[in-house]
């Protein structure tokens, strides 16, 4: 009898799994909202710098005649990059010969401007009040969102990893670890902890150290030569799909979050484009477990980070007044990621031996972390061009969907226990599941 048979006995599908499932979902959820949460308290609305002859009523009396506010504005403020008023610059004077109609060809140097030496005027048709608005994080300060962004993701990494021990006090350990490692004591009181929640009090009571060592005999024998990180890097096989496999954890965390958190690059409406990236996450998300079992798991993850990437990238190429069609492709390629997330948190489970898979899938999500911080910090390349961090984002995805094909495919195919197994032909370990179409069966406990 083996462990999935243990398993089986004491529930595999049952009220204990359920529970554990709510007491995840429950903190991630927040965790979640507060991550989107800077594309509001952080929105950055249209902005212009102060001048006296808008702003000041002292200095408009002074003003001789009657002229209206598109008229004051025209000479005080000189156009911006799409013939807007400029958000950063002012003009140092007053430029009254702009009043003529003809003045459009008149050219003026950049010394007959300055920067807004006064502070800035802001829209606040929107946003009443935002974090930008309170300390002008505009024009040459505009870098400091982003930083803070990236300094908030940071301190994520390094809360999951010194809150991560603390977690092991109300998330149940995984009983095969427990008795993979030895522990057969407490992998014992969990399986009959987990048989009593799923009302199968019987079978738990049944369990015995004898059982236990009978089953688990071949995975205790492991056991006793403890693998470790190194392993990841050491073992030909295993490197060969942790390099892949971590860039894929990498890639995701980096794009998404590059562009997630400045929805306001992607469209006007970001109460919109928030809506629509829930709305495609599910069905994406959903229709990527279907592929996974007809695809398989390699194909699916390559083909959903290059469809993220190539859809980021058309973006650069799509004129910002067709608006619509480019928060369409920001909407779809970040469904990509999304779904591209769902893959690889299955695939990196079935590519590693059960003595590593926990080590290996926390390598990859802390590579997803570092990917959050750099991923925020990419927007700062916009000062030299706006193209540059959208390039960026669509071109990690594409390659790392590429480099994703170096990796073996999983589907149908038992999840191996030990470094070991992973010596064995694929053809040997598929025999060994059930005929022609194995099923696998990935568990926690």
């Amino acid at each position: 009898m083996a462990f999935a048979e243990l398993l089986d006995q004491v529930g595999s599908q049952g009220r204990f799994q359920v529970l554990q499932t709510v007491a995840l979902v429950a903190p991630i959820m927040w965790v979640t909202m507060h991550n989107m949460l800077d594309n509001f308290s952080g929105a950055v609305p249209s902005h212009r710098c102060w001048v006296p002859l808008l702003d000041n009523s002292t200095a408009q009396a002074s003003v001789p005649g009657t002229l209206s506010p598109e008229a004051l504005l025209t000479i005080s403020i000189p156009p911006g990059p799409n013939q807007e008023p400029h958000r950063c610059r002012r003009f140092r004077h007053p430029q009254w010969q702009l009043l003529d109609p003809n003045a459009m060809s008149t050219n003026w140097s950049k010394a007959a401007t300055e920067p807004c030496m006064d502070g800035w005027v802001y829209d606040r048709s929107t946003f009443t009040s935002t974090i930008v608005t309170q300390w002008d994080l505009v024009c040459d300060s505009q870098g400091l969102k982003p930083m803070a962004q990236s300094i908030y993701m940071a301190g994520i990494l390094v809360g999951a990893a010194m809150c991560g021990y603390t977690s092991d006090r109300w998330l149940a350990e995984s009983a095969r670890w427990l008795l993979i490692t030895g522990r057969l004591a407490r992998g014992l009181r969990e399986l009959q902890r987990v048989a009593d929640i799923n009302r199968k009090r019987a079978a738990g009571e049944a369990l015995t150290t004898e059982v236990l060592l009978s089953a688990m005999q071949e995975e205790l024998g492991v056991g006793q030569a403890p693998a470790s990180v190194g392993d990841l890097l050491r073992t030909p096989r295993l490197r060969h799909r942790t390099y892949p496999s971590v860039l894929c954890w990498f890639a995701i965390g980096f794009t998404f979050y590059g562009l997630a958190l400045d929805l306001q690059a992607l469209g006007s409406n970001i109460f919109l484009l928030q809506v629509l990236i829930g709305v495609v996450d599910i069905p994406a998300k959903t229709g990527t477990l279907l592929l996974l079992d007809r695809l398989g798991r390699r194909p699916t993850q390559s083909a959903s980070l290059v469809l993220a990437g190539l859809c980021i990238l058309a973006n650069t190429v799509v004129p910002r007044e067709m608006e619509a069609l480019r928060s369409a492709l920001a909407v779809l390629g970040l469904g990509g990621v999304g779904a591209a997330f769902t893959c690889v948190t299955i695939y990196s489970g079935e590519l590693f031996p059960t003595v590593l898979r926990m080590t290996a899938v926390g390598l990859g999500q802390m590579a997803a972390r570092g990917g959050a911080i750099l991923g925020p910090l990419t927007r700062m390349l916009a000062v030299y061009s706006p193209l540059i961090p959208l390039l960026v984002y669509g071109a990690v995805p594409v390659l790392t969907g590429l480099a994703s094909l170096l990796l073996p495919e999983t589907r149908s195919l038992p999840l191996p226990d030990t470094i070991q197994d992973l010596q064995r032909p694929a053809v040997k370990k598929a025999a060994q599941g059930t005929q022609g179409h194995p099923v696998l069966k990935s568990t926690w406990f």
